[in-house]
Protein backbone atom coordinates (compact mmCIF):
# COMPACT_ATOMS: atom_id res chain seq x y z
CA UNK A 1 0.00 0.00 0.00
CA UNK A 2 1.75 3.15 -1.27
CA UNK A 3 0.06 6.38 -0.15
CA UNK A 4 2.64 8.73 -1.62
CA UNK A 5 2.14 11.01 -4.63
CA UNK A 6 4.01 10.30 -7.87
CA UNK A 7 5.56 13.06 -10.01
CA UNK A 8 2.45 13.06 -12.18
CA UNK A 9 0.26 13.35 -9.07
CA UNK A 10 2.29 16.31 -7.80
CA UNK A 11 1.98 18.00 -11.19
CA UNK A 12 -1.78 17.56 -10.98
CA UNK A 13 -1.83 19.01 -7.46
CA UNK A 14 -0.08 22.13 -8.79
CA UNK A 15 -2.54 22.30 -11.68
CA UNK A 16 -5.57 22.19 -9.38
CA UNK A 17 -4.07 24.70 -6.95
CA UNK A 18 -3.29 27.14 -9.78
CA UNK A 19 -6.88 26.85 -11.02
CA UNK A 20 -8.25 27.48 -7.52
CA UNK A 21 -6.04 30.53 -7.05
CA UNK A 22 -7.20 32.09 -10.30
CA UNK A 23 -10.84 31.02 -10.43
CA UNK A 24 -11.74 31.12 -6.73
CA UNK A 25 -9.35 32.68 -4.22
CA UNK A 26 -8.55 35.77 -6.31
CA UNK A 27 -12.22 36.44 -6.99
CA UNK A 28 -13.54 36.21 -3.44
CA UNK A 29 -14.97 39.41 -1.96
CA UNK A 30 -12.90 41.12 0.73
CA UNK A 31 -15.78 40.75 3.18
CA UNK A 32 -18.78 38.49 3.39
CA UNK A 33 -19.64 35.35 1.51
CA UNK A 34 -19.40 34.89 -2.28
CA UNK A 35 -22.71 35.42 -4.05
CA UNK A 36 -24.64 32.65 -5.78
CA UNK A 37 -23.61 33.92 -9.21
CA UNK A 38 -19.90 33.48 -8.47
CA UNK A 39 -20.45 30.01 -7.04
CA UNK A 40 -22.48 28.94 -10.08
CA UNK A 41 -19.90 30.36 -12.51
CA UNK A 42 -17.08 28.63 -10.62
CA UNK A 43 -18.84 25.25 -10.68
CA UNK A 44 -19.49 25.53 -14.43
CA UNK A 45 -15.84 26.35 -15.12
CA UNK A 46 -14.57 23.60 -12.79
CA UNK A 47 -16.84 21.12 -14.57
CA UNK A 48 -15.66 22.28 -18.00
CA UNK A 49 -12.06 21.64 -16.93
CA UNK A 50 -12.87 18.21 -15.51
CA UNK A 51 -12.66 18.88 -11.78
CA UNK A 52 -16.32 18.45 -10.82
CA UNK A 53 -19.06 15.97 -11.77
CA UNK A 54 -16.35 13.68 -13.09
CA UNK A 55 -18.47 10.52 -13.22
CA UNK A 56 -21.37 12.19 -15.08
CA UNK A 57 -21.41 12.14 -18.92
CA UNK A 58 -21.05 15.44 -20.75
CA UNK A 59 -24.43 14.84 -22.38
CA UNK A 60 -26.03 15.37 -18.95
CA UNK A 61 -23.89 18.31 -17.83
CA UNK A 62 -20.95 16.48 -16.27
CA UNK A 63 -17.27 16.44 -17.19
CA UNK A 64 -17.13 12.71 -18.10
CA UNK A 65 -13.67 11.91 -16.81
CA UNK A 66 -12.18 8.42 -16.63
CA UNK A 67 -12.32 6.81 -13.22
CA UNK A 68 -9.22 7.89 -11.30
CA UNK A 69 -9.44 7.58 -7.50
CA UNK A 70 -6.13 9.40 -6.97
CA UNK A 71 -7.14 12.44 -9.02
CA UNK A 72 -10.52 12.48 -7.32
CA UNK A 73 -8.83 12.51 -3.91
CA UNK A 74 -6.43 15.29 -4.95
CA UNK A 75 -9.31 17.44 -6.20
CA UNK A 76 -11.30 16.92 -3.01
CA UNK A 77 -8.35 17.76 -0.75
CA UNK A 78 -7.35 20.86 -2.75
CA UNK A 79 -10.92 22.15 -2.93
CA UNK A 80 -11.46 21.60 0.80
CA UNK A 81 -8.22 23.39 1.65
CA UNK A 82 -9.25 26.36 -0.52
CA UNK A 83 -12.84 26.19 0.84
CA UNK A 84 -14.04 26.13 -2.74
CA UNK A 85 -17.49 24.74 -3.59
CA UNK A 86 -17.65 21.13 -4.68
CA UNK A 87 -20.72 19.57 -6.33
CA UNK A 88 -24.14 20.86 -5.31
CA UNK A 89 -24.84 18.96 -2.06
CA UNK A 90 -27.96 16.98 -1.27
CA UNK A 91 -29.86 13.79 -2.01
CA UNK A 92 -30.12 14.62 -5.70
CA UNK A 93 -26.37 14.47 -6.28
CA UNK A 94 -25.48 11.73 -3.82
CA UNK A 95 -28.41 9.36 -4.41
CA UNK A 96 -30.74 10.17 -7.30
CA UNK A 97 -28.22 10.91 -10.06
CA UNK A 98 -26.34 7.59 -9.58
CA UNK A 99 -29.72 5.82 -9.62
CA UNK A 100 -30.79 7.52 -12.86
CA UNK A 101 -27.44 6.79 -14.50
CA UNK A 102 -27.93 3.12 -13.72
CA UNK A 103 -31.69 2.67 -14.17
CA UNK A 104 -33.24 5.81 -15.70
CA UNK A 105 -34.41 6.30 -19.28
CA UNK A 106 -32.47 8.54 -21.64
CA UNK A 107 -35.26 11.13 -21.43
CA UNK A 108 -35.13 11.09 -17.62
CA UNK A 109 -31.36 11.57 -17.60
CA UNK A 110 -31.55 14.41 -20.11
CA UNK A 111 -34.28 16.18 -18.15
CA UNK A 112 -33.41 15.67 -14.48
CA UNK A 113 -29.61 15.38 -14.21
CA UNK A 114 -28.57 18.77 -15.70
CA UNK A 115 -31.13 20.64 -13.59
CA UNK A 116 -30.00 18.77 -10.46
CA UNK A 117 -26.34 19.55 -11.16
CA UNK A 118 -27.16 23.26 -11.48
CA UNK A 119 -29.18 23.24 -8.25
CA UNK A 120 -32.43 24.09 -10.02
CA UNK A 121 -33.96 20.83 -8.84
CA UNK A 122 -33.48 20.03 -5.14
CA UNK A 123 -34.52 16.54 -4.09
CA UNK A 124 -36.04 14.93 -1.02
CA UNK A 125 -36.11 11.19 -0.38
CA UNK A 126 -39.60 9.73 0.13
CA UNK A 127 -38.97 6.35 1.73
CA UNK A 128 -39.91 6.05 5.43
CA UNK A 129 -43.51 6.10 6.62
CA UNK A 130 -45.08 6.01 10.10
CA UNK A 131 -45.51 2.23 9.77
CA UNK A 132 -42.55 1.49 7.52
CA UNK A 133 -39.06 2.24 8.81
CA UNK A 134 -36.53 -0.58 8.79
CA UNK A 135 -39.31 -2.77 7.33
CA UNK A 136 -39.59 -0.42 4.37
CA UNK A 137 -41.49 -2.91 2.21
CA UNK A 138 -44.51 -2.39 4.50
CA UNK A 139 -45.10 1.08 3.03
CA UNK A 140 -48.70 2.04 2.27
CA UNK A 141 -48.42 5.22 0.19
CA UNK A 142 -50.20 4.21 -3.01
CA UNK A 143 -50.41 5.35 -6.62
CA UNK A 144 -52.86 4.54 -9.38
CA UNK A 145 -52.46 5.30 -13.08
CA UNK A 146 -55.20 7.48 -14.49
CA UNK A 147 -55.26 9.47 -17.77
CA UNK A 148 -51.49 9.43 -18.17
CA UNK A 149 -50.72 10.44 -14.58
CA UNK A 150 -49.98 8.72 -11.30
CA UNK A 151 -52.43 9.75 -8.57
CA UNK A 152 -50.65 9.44 -5.21
CA UNK A 153 -52.10 9.22 -1.69
CA UNK A 154 -50.35 8.55 1.60
CA UNK A 155 -47.69 9.93 3.92
CA UNK A 156 -43.90 10.00 4.25
CA UNK A 157 -42.00 10.90 7.43
CA UNK A 158 -38.44 11.76 8.51
CA UNK A 159 -37.96 13.38 5.11
CA UNK A 160 -34.79 15.48 5.39
CA UNK A 161 -35.15 19.12 4.29
CA UNK A 162 -38.34 18.54 2.33
CA UNK A 163 -39.30 22.14 3.13
CA UNK A 164 -36.59 23.41 0.77
CA UNK A 165 -36.87 20.69 -1.90
CA UNK A 166 -38.52 21.16 -5.28
CA UNK A 167 -38.87 17.45 -6.11
CA UNK A 168 -38.98 14.02 -4.48
CA UNK A 169 -38.01 10.49 -5.45
CA UNK A 170 -40.43 8.21 -3.64
CA UNK A 171 -41.35 4.56 -3.18
CA UNK A 172 -45.04 4.10 -3.87
CA UNK A 173 -47.23 0.99 -3.91
CA UNK A 174 -48.65 0.84 -7.43
CA UNK A 175 -49.46 -2.89 -7.72
CA UNK A 176 -51.88 -3.64 -4.86
CA UNK A 177 -52.39 -7.25 -5.93
CA UNK A 178 -48.67 -8.05 -6.12
CA UNK A 179 -46.50 -9.33 -3.28
CA UNK A 180 -45.07 -7.11 -0.54
CA UNK A 181 -41.87 -6.26 -2.41
CA UNK A 182 -43.12 -6.69 -5.97
CA UNK A 183 -45.86 -4.06 -5.66
CA UNK A 184 -43.59 -1.03 -5.17
CA UNK A 185 -42.58 1.49 -7.85
CA UNK A 186 -39.97 4.28 -7.84
CA UNK A 187 -41.65 7.58 -8.79
CA UNK A 188 -40.36 11.12 -9.28
CA UNK A 189 -42.66 14.06 -8.52
CA UNK A 190 -42.84 17.79 -8.01
CA UNK A 191 -43.51 18.94 -4.45
CA UNK A 192 -44.95 22.37 -5.28
CA UNK A 193 -48.43 21.27 -6.32
CA UNK A 194 -51.95 20.99 -4.91
CA UNK A 195 -52.39 17.83 -2.91
CA UNK A 196 -49.00 17.92 -1.20
CA UNK A 197 -48.50 19.45 2.23
CA UNK A 198 -45.24 19.53 4.19
CA UNK A 199 -44.90 19.91 7.96
CA UNK A 200 -41.61 20.29 9.77
CA UNK A 201 -40.85 18.15 12.81
CA UNK A 202 -39.40 20.03 15.79
CA UNK A 203 -36.41 18.02 17.03
CA UNK A 204 -34.91 17.77 20.50
CA UNK A 205 -31.88 19.68 19.19
CA UNK A 206 -34.05 22.73 18.55
CA UNK A 207 -33.75 22.23 14.80
CA UNK A 208 -36.41 21.19 12.29
CA UNK A 209 -34.49 19.31 9.61
CA UNK A 210 -37.02 16.49 9.22
CA UNK A 211 -40.50 16.75 7.74
CA UNK A 212 -43.76 14.92 7.29
CA UNK A 213 -45.09 14.94 3.72
CA UNK A 214 -48.77 14.26 3.01
CA UNK A 215 -50.18 13.28 -0.39
CA UNK A 216 -53.85 13.78 -1.24
CA UNK A 217 -54.41 13.00 -4.92
CA UNK A 218 -50.99 14.41 -5.80
CA UNK A 219 -50.03 13.91 -9.44
CA UNK A 220 -46.97 13.07 -11.49
CA UNK A 221 -46.58 12.09 -15.18
CA UNK A 222 -46.83 8.41 -16.05
CA UNK A 223 -43.29 8.37 -17.47
CA UNK A 224 -41.75 9.78 -14.28
CA UNK A 225 -41.27 6.21 -13.09
CA UNK A 226 -37.73 4.83 -12.81
CA UNK A 227 -37.60 1.24 -13.99
CA UNK A 228 -40.77 -0.68 -14.69
CA UNK A 229 -43.91 -0.93 -12.63
CA UNK A 230 -43.26 -2.94 -9.50
CA UNK A 231 -39.47 -2.74 -9.79
CA UNK A 232 -39.07 0.00 -7.19
CA UNK A 233 -37.72 -2.30 -4.49
CA UNK A 234 -34.79 -3.34 -6.67
CA UNK A 235 -34.20 0.23 -7.87
CA UNK A 236 -34.21 1.51 -4.27
CA UNK A 237 -31.26 -0.74 -3.41
CA UNK A 238 -29.09 1.35 -5.74
CA UNK A 239 -30.16 4.54 -3.99
CA UNK A 240 -29.61 3.03 -0.54
CA UNK A 241 -26.16 1.78 -1.56
CA UNK A 242 -25.08 5.33 -2.33
CA UNK A 243 -26.78 6.72 0.80
CA UNK A 244 -24.93 4.23 3.02
CA UNK A 245 -21.65 5.05 1.30
CA UNK A 246 -22.23 8.73 1.98
CA UNK A 247 -23.10 8.14 5.66
CA UNK A 248 -20.19 5.70 6.02
CA UNK A 249 -17.83 8.53 5.11
CA UNK A 250 -18.33 10.23 8.48
CA UNK A 251 -14.96 11.69 9.48
CA UNK A 252 -14.26 10.16 12.84
CA UNK A 253 -10.66 11.43 13.00
CA UNK A 254 -11.78 15.07 13.10
CA UNK A 255 -14.50 14.13 15.57
CA UNK A 256 -11.98 12.47 17.87
CA UNK A 257 -9.68 15.49 17.67
CA UNK A 258 -12.61 17.65 18.76
CA UNK A 259 -13.25 15.27 21.64
CA UNK A 260 -9.64 15.66 22.82
CA UNK A 261 -10.08 19.46 22.78
CA UNK A 262 -13.22 19.10 24.85
CA UNK A 263 -11.47 16.79 27.32
CA UNK A 264 -8.62 19.27 27.79
CA UNK A 265 -10.92 22.26 28.32
CA UNK A 266 -13.65 20.78 30.55
CA UNK A 267 -12.89 19.70 34.09
CA UNK A 268 -14.06 16.69 36.07
CA UNK A 269 -13.47 16.85 39.84
CA UNK A 270 -11.16 19.84 39.51
CA UNK A 271 -8.89 18.60 36.74
CA UNK A 272 -9.14 18.38 32.92
CA UNK A 273 -11.24 15.43 31.80
CA UNK A 274 -8.28 14.27 29.68
CA UNK A 275 -6.44 13.50 32.93
CA UNK A 276 -9.25 11.39 34.36
CA UNK A 277 -8.09 7.72 34.14
CA UNK A 278 -11.45 6.32 33.03
CA UNK A 279 -12.05 9.00 30.40
CA UNK A 280 -8.49 8.72 29.12
CA UNK A 281 -8.74 4.93 28.91
CA UNK A 282 -11.96 5.14 26.88
CA UNK A 283 -10.45 7.74 24.57
CA UNK A 284 -7.38 5.60 23.89
CA UNK A 285 -9.67 2.73 22.92
CA UNK A 286 -11.43 5.13 20.55
CA UNK A 287 -8.04 6.16 19.19
CA UNK A 288 -7.45 2.55 18.25
CA UNK A 289 -10.83 2.24 16.53
CA UNK A 290 -10.28 5.43 14.53
CA UNK A 291 -6.78 4.45 13.42
CA UNK A 292 -8.05 1.02 12.36
CA UNK A 293 -10.82 2.69 10.36
CA UNK A 294 -8.29 5.02 8.73
CA UNK A 295 -6.04 2.11 7.73
CA UNK A 296 -9.05 0.25 6.36
CA UNK A 297 -9.97 3.31 4.30
CA UNK A 298 -6.39 3.68 3.04
CA UNK A 299 -6.38 0.04 1.99
CA UNK A 300 -9.65 0.41 0.09
CA UNK A 301 -8.34 3.55 -1.58
CA UNK A 302 -5.05 1.88 -2.54
CA UNK A 303 -6.95 -1.06 -4.03
CA UNK A 304 -9.13 1.32 -6.05
CA UNK A 305 -6.08 3.18 -7.38
CA UNK A 306 -4.51 -0.13 -8.40
CA UNK A 307 -7.72 -1.23 -10.10
CA UNK A 308 -8.28 -4.00 -7.58
CA UNK A 309 -11.07 -4.89 -5.17
CA UNK A 310 -11.29 -4.43 -1.41
CA UNK A 311 -13.63 -7.40 -1.18
CA UNK A 312 -16.08 -7.31 1.69
CA UNK A 313 -14.52 -4.36 3.49
CA UNK A 314 -16.75 -1.63 1.96
CA UNK A 315 -19.76 -3.36 3.53
CA UNK A 316 -18.31 -2.47 6.95
CA UNK A 317 -17.84 1.26 6.36
CA UNK A 318 -21.27 2.48 7.37
CA UNK A 319 -21.65 0.44 10.54
CA UNK A 320 -18.05 1.09 11.64
CA UNK A 321 -18.22 4.84 11.08
CA UNK A 322 -21.54 5.35 12.82
CA UNK A 323 -20.58 3.09 15.73
CA UNK A 324 -17.38 5.05 16.37
CA UNK A 325 -19.23 8.36 16.09
CA UNK A 326 -21.82 7.12 18.60
CA UNK A 327 -19.16 6.02 21.10
CA UNK A 328 -17.32 9.35 20.74
CA UNK A 329 -20.58 11.13 21.50
CA UNK A 330 -21.13 8.95 24.57
CA UNK A 331 -17.73 9.91 25.98
CA UNK A 332 -18.49 13.58 25.28
CA UNK A 333 -21.80 13.18 27.10
CA UNK A 334 -20.02 11.82 30.19
CA UNK A 335 -17.48 14.67 30.08
CA UNK A 336 -20.13 17.38 29.78
CA UNK A 337 -22.52 15.74 32.26
CA UNK A 338 -25.24 17.93 33.72
CA UNK A 339 -23.66 20.99 32.12
CA UNK A 340 -25.45 20.00 28.93
CA UNK A 341 -28.61 21.41 30.50
CA UNK A 342 -26.99 24.86 30.48
CA UNK A 343 -26.06 24.76 26.79
CA UNK A 344 -29.03 26.47 25.17
CA UNK A 345 -29.61 27.37 21.52
CA UNK A 346 -28.30 24.02 20.36
CA UNK A 347 -28.85 24.80 16.69
CA UNK A 348 -26.69 27.95 16.77
CA UNK A 349 -23.41 26.79 18.31
CA UNK A 350 -20.00 27.16 16.71
CA UNK A 351 -17.55 24.31 16.08
CA UNK A 352 -15.53 25.05 19.21
CA UNK A 353 -18.50 25.72 21.48
CA UNK A 354 -19.11 22.79 23.91
CA UNK A 355 -22.75 23.16 22.95
CA UNK A 356 -21.96 21.55 19.61
CA UNK A 357 -21.63 18.27 21.46
CA UNK A 358 -25.27 18.34 22.45
CA UNK A 359 -26.12 18.24 18.75
CA UNK A 360 -23.52 15.53 18.16
CA UNK A 361 -24.86 13.40 21.01
CA UNK A 362 -28.40 13.57 19.67
CA UNK A 363 -27.35 13.29 16.02
CA UNK A 364 -25.03 10.31 16.40
CA UNK A 365 -27.94 8.01 17.16
CA UNK A 366 -29.79 9.26 14.08
CA UNK A 367 -26.76 8.45 11.89
CA UNK A 368 -26.83 4.86 13.10
CA UNK A 369 -30.43 4.59 11.91
CA UNK A 370 -30.32 6.57 8.63
CA UNK A 371 -29.76 4.49 5.50
CA UNK A 372 -30.71 1.31 7.36
CA UNK A 373 -30.30 0.68 11.09
CA UNK A 374 -27.17 -1.05 12.36
CA UNK A 375 -28.92 -4.41 12.70
CA UNK A 376 -29.96 -4.13 9.05
CA UNK A 377 -26.31 -3.46 8.18
CA UNK A 378 -25.26 -6.58 10.10
CA UNK A 379 -27.72 -8.63 8.06
CA UNK A 380 -26.30 -7.17 4.84
CA UNK A 381 -22.74 -8.02 5.92
CA UNK A 382 -23.78 -11.55 6.92
CA UNK A 383 -25.87 -12.35 3.86
CA UNK A 384 -24.09 -10.49 1.05
CA UNK A 385 -20.56 -10.45 2.44
CA UNK A 386 -20.29 -13.80 4.20
CA UNK A 387 -22.94 -15.72 2.31
CA UNK A 388 -24.81 -16.77 5.45
CA UNK A 389 -28.46 -17.87 5.13
CA UNK A 390 -31.25 -15.45 5.90
CA UNK A 391 -33.10 -15.67 9.21
CA UNK A 392 -36.10 -17.94 9.14
CA UNK A 393 -39.40 -16.08 9.15
CA UNK A 394 -40.97 -15.97 12.60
Amino acid sequence: MDLGYSKNDMAFVEEVQTFLDEAWKNRLPAKGRPDAGLVREFRLLATELGYLYRSIPKAYGGSEQPADPMRGRIIRECFEKARAPMEVPGAGMSMLIPTLLEHGTEEQRQWFIPKTILGEYRWAQGYSEPGAGSDLASLKTNGRLEDGQWIINGQKIWTSQAYSATHMFALVRTEPDAGKHAGISYLLLELDQPGISIRTIHQITGQSEFCEVFFEDARTPADWIVGGRGSGWQISKTTLKHERSNIGGVRTLGLLESLWRLARNVEIDGRPAAEDPQIRDRMMVLEGYVQAQLCCGYYQFAQAVAGGSAGRLPLLNKIAGTRIALEIAQVAQDIIGDRALELANHGETTRRDPGQWVNQIFGSLALSIAGGASNIQRNIIAERGLGLPKDEAI
